[in-house]
């Protein structure tokens, strides 16, 4: 397979992914940092590289219950946003899982107001972490584009059903600039494959009912079955990337260890700062620590077993959040990952951070912190961390 290396910013290739797969119905709304997305593949339908029907909508609620109808209908239906704007889709969210309707949404994180702040968190995906979407988050602008490749044949398993958002950090990626492999788009779109669902509106040999009133008869066992398909699917998204691997090269997990082997000290991390863990532990490894490092990459459905088998040799756990769980116990991902690992016996020392709020960078000196913290908090037999913050004034 001829590969094409190009100069691409994450959002553009999230749109070139979008314009590989050329989905039905994209509805599109703009909100930075995500505008560049659905303003590239506005393009492109306007000069007939796809032929999407794209939906210009005046809100992101508007722009998500287009995407619910439209793939209500029988259509593969995309749309993107970030922020405020996924804050605003908060009620539709939730209609789109609850009717097991497969849409693919690139997520651009950006922090939630107020204040107004235009930069990089996770406060809005971890808000939605709980309305029953798959969430995928990418380290860079490669796998921006491979996870959004992926994303629909994840979303459309007849035995998922699941809407799936890919996440990518604002800014950071979405406007930084890397070379990005392109696959040839007939590779693309025969992976990806004709969306043919088992169920639409639009079949007239097989009416079917959509949104009734689902009272205390039936309402408990809808959500029990939407609950099961998501915590049975995670072998099934690891089939989609074993496949992808097969076919494009490069081989991605629920979670991504780094140099674990024989770490007794471990960083957790999702995102775009798994790059600036990485050469931490390099560069440890190089003095002869034994550190090492656990990518997040998919967040829902939560791999517990996962980490459990993975972390269950380490000493040490430091688990950094980019938002802030409003609970006094800190952030959303320490809190899972804690609960997770609590009944291993011996348990190890974890202990969160919150970092990166509103954009702040958080630099190669904080990472070593973080690993000297850790490796004193597990020599003092330290337990009851709760929460540190990187970087803040106080």
């Amino acid at each position: 397979m001829e590969k094409t290396l190009r100069a691409l910013t994450g959002n553009e290739a999230a749109a070139e992914a979008m314009r590989q797969i050329n989905p039905d119905v994209v509805a599109a709304y703009p909100i930075t940092p995500q505008t560049e997305i659905v303003q590239l593949y506005s393009g492109f339908v306007a000069d007939g590289i796809v032929d999407t029907e794209t939906v210009a909508v005046e809100s992101e609620h508007s722009s998500m219950s287009a995407t619910i109808g439209a793939s209500a209908a029988g259509a593969r239906a995309m749309t993107a946003t970030s922020s405020q704007g996924l804050a605003l889709m908060w009620e539709m969210l939730y209609i789109a899982s609850g009717l097991r309707l497969p849409i693919v949404m690139p997520m651009v994180n950006r922090t939630l107001s107020a204040p107004l702040n235009i930069h990089c968190d996770h406060s809005d995906s971890m808000g939605a972490r709980d309305s029953g979407w798959i969430q995928i988050y990418a380290e860079d602008s490669q796998e921006v584009y491979d996870s959004l490749i992926q994303a629909p044949r994840i979303a459309e398993h007849p035995e998922i059903l699941l809407p799936t958002m890919v996440c990518l950090d604002g800014f950071i990626l979405s406007h930084a600039m890397m070379g990005v492999e392109l696959y040839p788009d007939e590779e693309v779109r025969d992976f990806v494959g004709i969306y043919e669902p088992e169920y639409a509106l639009l079949n007239k040999a097989q009416p079917i009912t959509m949104g009734a009133i689902d009272m205390f008869d039936y309402y408990f066992e809808h959500k029990r079955a939407h609950a099961e398909a998501m915590r049975t699917c995670k072998p099934r998204i690891q089939a989609v990337f074993d496949e992808f691997a097969e076919r494009f090269g490069t081989q991605y997990g629920l979670i991504e260890p780094y140099r674990l082997d024989d770490a007794e000290h471990v960083v957790v991390v999702l995102g775009s700062t798994a790059g600036t863990v990485r050469v931490v532990v390099d560069e440890l490894r190089e003095r002869g620590e034994a550190v090492g490092m656990l990518k997040l990459r998919v967040f829902r459905p939560f791999p517990a077993e996962e980490l459990i088998d993975t972390l269950a040799h380490v000493r040490g756990i430091a688990v950094l959040d980019r938002a802030e769980g409003m609970a006094g116990l800190g952030g959303p991902v320490y809190g899972e990952i804690r609960s997770a690992l609590y009944d291993l016996d011996p348990r190890p020392v974890v202990t969160g951070y919150v970092y990166g709020l509103g954009g702040r960078d958080i630099r190669v000196e904080d990472i070593e912190a973080v690993f000297d913290e850790l490796k004193g908090d597990v020599k003092a037999g330290r337990k009851d961390q709760r929460c540190r913050y990187i970087g803040v004034r106080e």
